[in-house]
């Protein structure tokens, strides 16, 4: 059985999502809504919730914000499961390397991100992602984003606890099926309509921060058939150094530009960084 585990903003779930699930899953499944109108849970605590709640082999983590589009999803689930017990995890969108340096999943593309998503903006426009896939359905990745992810519940692995907030429980879980020695996976065989999209802030820098310090004996990740890239490593941290100023977050960004200098000590970005930071302080 599927348990589908949704962290609400409501009481409950839309009436068109919960018709939609209904309509479309084509397997037995149960629902477990976690009630988070009063802010009461972080994203990890709402998950980890529904995990103890679940009853089923699979547990599906979905936002409350989507429609499915492919009917029989549900069983597509349990046939690439039961196929591969090597698999963990599953994804419609995810990168198959992973950088050391703090980023999110889809600056680590190398040319080998995965996206399959019916993608909704803030100005009403939506866009079709379909990247990657070619004549292969399943693809072997390193991380997966959250919007809709499938995990073998025999595994017994859970949301880690130290975290709070809503930024990065995808990274988290991404990290602990790699880390037990499962495989993580994206497919283009369903397909699913995202309404929001996900933004950079000031928590989403700290929560980066944490996550990435959390599993730094395991990072880098990637798939055995792609090379590492230091230049790629240099052009996230770089980023995220910007990214923690543009936030106020000087502690962050001086740590890694410590972290930066001792991966290349030439760059003309340490001249930068510390006029930034003098003009800032001052």
């Amino acid at each position: 059985m599927l348990s589908i585990i949704i962290c609400s903003r409501e009481k409950t779930i839309s009436e068109e999502l919960s018709i939609n699930i209904e309509k479309t899953t084509g397997c037995e499944y149960e629902l477990i809504i976690i009630d988070n109108t009063e802010n009461k849970y972080s994203i990890f605590e709402a998950y980890n919730l529904g995990i103890e709640k679940s009853t089923g082999d699979y547990l599906c983590f979905i936002h409350d914000d989507i429609l499915f589009h492919t009917e029989g999803w549900g069983s597509i689930i349990q046939r690439i499961f039961s196929e591969n017990k090597k698999i963990g995890l599953l994804g419609v969108a995810g990168a198959k390397t992973k950088t050391k340096m703090p980023s999110v999943w889809w600056d680590c593309n190398e040319g080998e991100n995965y996206t399959f998503i019916i993608q909704h903006f803030k100005n009403k426009d939506k866009e079709t992602w379909d990247y990657g896939f070619d004549e292969k359905t399943i693809e072997e990745v390193v991380v997966i984003d959250g919007v809709f992810m499938v995990s073998r519940k025999e595994a017994r692995i859970d949301f880690h606890k130290s975290m709070k907030g809503f930024h990065n429980y995808d990274l988290n879980i991404s990290f602990e099926y790699k880390k037990r020695g499962y495989k993580v996976v994206v497919t283009n065989q369903i397909l699913i309509e995202h309404f929001s999209i996900g933004k950079i802030n000031k928590e989403w820098i700290k929560s980066t921060s944490k996550i990435h310090k959390l599993y730094e004996s395991i990072l880098p990740l990637k798939v055995d058939s792609v090379p590492q890239s230091k230049d790629l490593e240099i052009i996230n941290v770089k980023k995220f150094i910007n990214q923690s100023l543009l936030f106020q977050e000087r502690l962050i960004a001086s740590r890694y530009w410590i972290k930066l200098f001792l991966i290349n000590p030439f760059l003309k970005f340490h001249i930068v960084f510390w006029k930034i930071l003098i003009k800032k302080v001052i």
